[in-house]
């Protein structure tokens, strides 16, 4: 349960959420896409000539959240199971007495809250697709500027062989993209929801398809070919775009809070006065790597939550709708938090080239075995290659040991060894799929 008219107030909300995203899933914001509906729904049926237009415009002119107090419905809903009810309430009392009997009218509760809860999350997620944004243009600034600054790859948490930094910042480069991508189909495909009592709009006649098209114009939302009571596939698209998102940020903020180990030493967050300890003067901490870890633990309960509820029974569900409603803003709040913070991580993320090949060297070679094998296999043969370069691997020196086993230097030169032993000849294809990562951006528009 939030207690606190945003997600962003209280002594933790601000740990998790962005402002400007959490603006759009307070308590505030909710009730005005509430009012949103209901305005909507008075004029379509007003366009379909089954309410008056001067009831309509009455009903429209009382739709302003500022007259209504959020936490008064919230303890009103608890007779009632939603706060709708409640709200259609205040709001009939609110209009003259010609517009009542058509407030709410053709709908139920479910249709209100569904359709307001599509437009706070069409509504929320423009600020984070821009922090996306931000993401998605820091990351390719990494990866074009570090290209070919070469690195240690590793693999089941040991070092593994070169790589560059360029493919590590390509790869979270395309994370984002994909999860942009998805999030941005999701949000266009977003619909209305109207179906009345049981999904039959019987309450309109024959006019329920023209009130549902109308309605949904109204709303700027894509109309349902049919209601979506007990069908929840809206909301299960939008959570599985907002957890991949999450999963692709988490995988960033990993990443840069394992580099910047002191250890390891490879980048380093950036932010003057961030990041300090209450008991450790020396310590710099990665705050927005380990506020990103933190969402991204958490969002994959809130994904699965709203599967589970998911599966509902008949026309209108007992319990599953009723699951949903705050998991829903709990994911958008984190997912938005998350987002915000990987693009300011990633602006400026502060990278120690010159401590990369420093820990690319420490091994002495060792990390070019592979290398080493591959120049002896056509020679040797590929078992026996790999035996000679595990013994070598297994002496205090990798290359000395190379250098005084007879049976490796029958077959490489000083030459040999030392263009095995270069890393620079070992990065593969590293370099064509940055490149390619970048265009992949570029040709997208992004």
């Amino acid at each position: 349960m939030r207690p606190s008219s945003s997600p962003s107030d209280g002594l933790l909300g601000g740990l998790s959420g962005a402002p400007d995203v959490d603006a759009e899933l307070s308590d505030q914001a909710l009730l005005q896409a509430m009012l949103d509906v209901e305005a909507a729904l008075a004029r379509a049926a007003a366009d379909a000539g089954i309410v008056p237009v001067s009831a309509a415009e009455a009903i429209v002119e009382q739709c302003r959240a500022e007259r209504y107090d959020p936490a008064a419905l919230g303890r009103a809903a608890d007779a009632t199971g939603n706060p709708v009810v409640p709200l259609v309430g205040e709001l009939t009392a609110a209009v003259p007495e010609h517009a009542r009997a058509w407030v709410h009218c053709g709908a139920t509760s479910q249709d209100v809250l569904d359709t307001a809860l599509v437009l706070v999350a069409v509504r929320a997620l423009g600020p984070l697709l821009a922090h996306l944004d931000g993401a998605v243009d820091a990351a390719a600034r990494l990866a074009h500027a570090h290209r070919d600054t070469v690195m240690v790859a590793r693999t089941l948490g040991q070092q593994a062989a070169p790589s560059t930094f360029g493919l590590k910042a390509a790869g979270w480069l395309t994370g984002l993209v994909q999860a942009r991508d998805r999030l941005r189909q999701v949000r266009a495909a977003q619909p209305a929801q109207l179906g009345g009592a049981v999904g039959t709009l019987a309450a309109f006649g024959p006019a329920g398809a023209e009130v549902i098209e109308r309605f949904a114009a109204h709303l700027g939302l894509p109309p349902s070919p049919l209601p979506w009571h007990t069908r929840r596939q809206p909301w299960l698209d939008l959570a599985a775009a907002l957890g991949g998102l999450l999963v692709a940020a988490g995988k960033i903020a990993l990443d840069v809070g394992l580099l910047a180990q002191n250890e390891v030493g490879e980048v380093a967050e950036g932010g003057a006065g961030r990041g300090g300890s209450s008991a450790m003067p020396h310590k710099r901490n990665p705050v927005d790597s380990i506020l990103v870890t933190a969402a991204a633990r958490r969002g994959p309960g809130l994904v699965a939550t709203l599967f589970a509820a998911a599966v509902q029974e008949h026309e209108r569900a007992a319990g599953g709708w009723h699951a949903e409603w705050e998991p829903l803003l709990d994911l958008l709040h984190l997912t938005g938090g998350a987002t915000a913070r990987c693009a300011r991580m990633l602006t400026g993320l502060q990278v120690r080239p010159e401590r990369m090949r420093e820990n690319l060297d420490a091994t002495g070679g060792l990390l070019l075995a592979e290398a080493v094998a591959a120049r002896l296999a056509p020679a040797v043969g590929r078992r026996v290659a790999h035996d000679l370069v595990t013994r070598a691997a297994a002496e205090p020196s990798f290359r000395a040991a190379l250098l005084a086993d007879p049976e490796v230097r029958a077959h490489l030169s000083d030459t040999d060894l030392a263009e095995a032993l270069d890393p620079y000849r070992w990065l593969g294809s590293a370099g064509r799929f940055v490149d390619r990562a970048l265009a992949a951006v570029r040709g997208a528009g992004g």
